[in-house]
C-alpha cells in the first residue's frame, strides 16, 4: 500500500501494489487499474477492491491469478476522486472534472503545471516513476471499452486513429469479449468504440497517458447505472471479472518483449524501441534494460532499437498469438577516441560518456591555450611599444 498524494481535501490516494515482489524492480511489465475518475462513477471503486481480494485469494490456486501476480506487477488505485465520491458528484472538491483536466495534444488547454488539480498532479507524479506498459481507467454511463485518440484537431466528432489503433482495438476487445455483454452491444458494434467517434473530449487522462507517458491507456465504461445498488456489485463484478483479468494477462501473453545490453561489457541499455511505420516509441527502463511493447498478434513488424552512442540494431518478425522475446545487443559506435582508447588505454566510462569526457579535455586545454596567447601578447606589448618610442625619437 502507497499514497501517491492527496485530494484537495487532504484524502490519501491509496494505490496497492500487487505481485510476488511488491515494491521491487523486475523485469515485467507494469499495469494500473484507476477507479473513481469521477466521484458519482463508484462502481470501479468497488469492482477494484473486489478485483484485488480475488486476487489475493486465488494466488497459488487459480492458474489466471497466478500468472499475473508473478509476472506483472499490478496497481490499483480504486478512488482517483475520494471527495467527489464523498460529495456524489462528478467533480472534486473544486468542482473539476479530472478527466477534462491533463494537457491536451491539439489544443493550449491545462498547460500550466501549477494550475493542475492536486489529484492530477499525483497521477502525473506517478508516471514520471513508474514505468506503467498498459493501464485502464473504470467509468460508469455505459457498457464499452474506449480507446484512443479521444479528440480530433477541429474538435468535430469522427474516427480518429492514434499510430497504436490495431493494437488499442485488439486491448479493447479483449476486455469486451472476455464481458458477459459487452461485445454484443448494438450501439458500439463489438463493444468497442474509438472516442473521438463516440464523442470528442479535451485534457483526457487516456490520450495523455499514451502520448506523453508511453502507456498504453483504456477508458471502460462498465455499467450502465453510475449508482445501481449495492446488491447489484457482486453480479457486475462476475460481468467484468474475467474481463480485468485477461486484460491484465494479456501483457505478457501478447505482444514482444525483451533486454538490451551493450557487446562490450554487457551492460543494460535504456534505448528506444520503434516499430517501422508506427509512429510511437517506448523505452527500455535504465535499471533493467526491459522493454515491453504491446502489438496486435497477427502481423509482420520490423522491430528497431537505438541508443546515442551505439549502431541502431533492427529485426523483422511474424507476431503470432502469443508473445516474443527479442533481445537486442548493441555495438559502440566506434570514434577515433574510442578507438585510441581501445588500443592503449583502460577505462571503465561508458562510450556516450567517454566521448564527452575527451570533448570536455580538448575544450579545456583549448582555453587554456588561448590564456597563454593571449597572456604573451600582454607582456610583449610594452616591448613592442618602447622599439617604437626609440625610433621615432620620442
Amino acid at each position: 500500500m502507497i499514497s501517491i498524494g492527496k485530494s484537495v481535501l487532504g484524502v490519501p490516494l491509496w494505490v496497492m501494489e500487487i505481485s510476488d515482489k511488491p515494491g521491487k524492480e523486475e523485469a515485467e511489465p507494469a499495469f494500473k487499474y484507476i477507479g473513481n475518475v469521477h466521484g458519482d462513477e463508484p462502481v470501479g471503486r468497488e469492482l477494484l477492491i473486489l478485483l484485488a481480494n480475488w486476487l489475493c485469494d486465488n494466488y497459488m490456486k487459480d492458474p489466471l491469478a497466478t500468472l499475473i501476480v508473478d509476472n506483472v506487477h499490478l496497481h490499483i488505485l480504486p478512488s482517483m476522486n475520494p471527495d467527489g465520491f464523498s460529495l456524489r458528484r462528478r467533480g472534486n472538491a473544486n468542482n473539476v472534472d479530472l478527466n477534462r483536466d491533463f494537457p491536451d495534444q491539439f489544443f493550449p488547454i491545462n498547460d500550466d503545471p501549477g494550475a493542475h488539480q492536486p489529484e492530477t498532479k499525483a497521477i502525473m507524479r506517478w508516471l514520471e516513476e513508474m514505468h506503467f506498459t498498459a493501464s485502464a481507467s473504470l467509468h460508469g454511463g455505459a457498457l464499452v471499452a474506449n480507446y484512443p485518440w479521444d479528440g480530433t484537431e477541429n474538435k468535430r466528432k469522427y474516427y480518429y486513429g492514434c499510430p497504436d489503433d490495431e493494437t488499442f482495438r485488439n486491448m479493447a476487445s479483449i476486455y469486451s469479449h472476455s464481458h458477459h455483454n459487452m461485445s454484443l452491444s448494438e450501439e458500439f458494434p463489438g463493444g468497442i468504440t474509438n472516442g473521438a467517434y463516440w464523442y470528442p473530449i479535451y485534457g483526457g487522462m487516456q490520450d495523455w497517458n499514451y502520448l506523453l507517458a508511453g502507456c498504453f491507456e483504456l477508458t471502460l465504461e462498465i455499467s450502465d447505472d453510475k449508482w445501481p445498488n449495492a446488491r447489484e456489485l457482486p453480479t457486475l463484478f462476475e460481468y467484468n471479472k474475467m474481463s480485468m483479468l485477461n486484460l491484465v494477462a494479456s501483457l505478457v501473453k501478447t505482444g514482444i518483449h525483451g533486454r538490451i545490453f551493450s557487446s562490450d561489457e554487457g551492460r543494460p541499455l535504456p534505448a528506444s524501441i520503434t516499430i517501422t511505420g508506427i509512429n510511437s516509441t517506448i523505452h527500455a527502463r535504465e535499471t533493467s534494460a526491459d522493454y515491453h511493447r504491446l502489438l496486435a498478434p497477427g502481423g509482420n513488424y520490423e522491430v528497431v532499437a537505438t541508443m546515442p552512442g551505439y549502431k541502431s540494431r533492427s529485426t523483422r518478425i511474424m507476431l503470432g498469438e502469443e508473445a516474443m522475446t527479442v533481445d537486442f545487443v548493441m555495438e559502440p559506435v566506434i570514434t577515433p577516441i574510442n578507438g585510441f582508447l581501445q588500443r592503449g588505454w583502460s577505462c571503465s566510462l561508458p562510450g556516450p560518456q567517454l566521448e564527452v569526457f575527451f570533448i570536455l579535455v580538448l575544450v579545456l586545454v583549448s582555453v587554456f591555450l588561448c590564456f597563454l596567447l593571449k597572456r604573451r601578447v600582454v607582456l610583449n606589448y610594452p616591448k613592442q611599444r618602447q622599439t617604437k618610442r626609440s625610433v621615432l625619437g620620442v
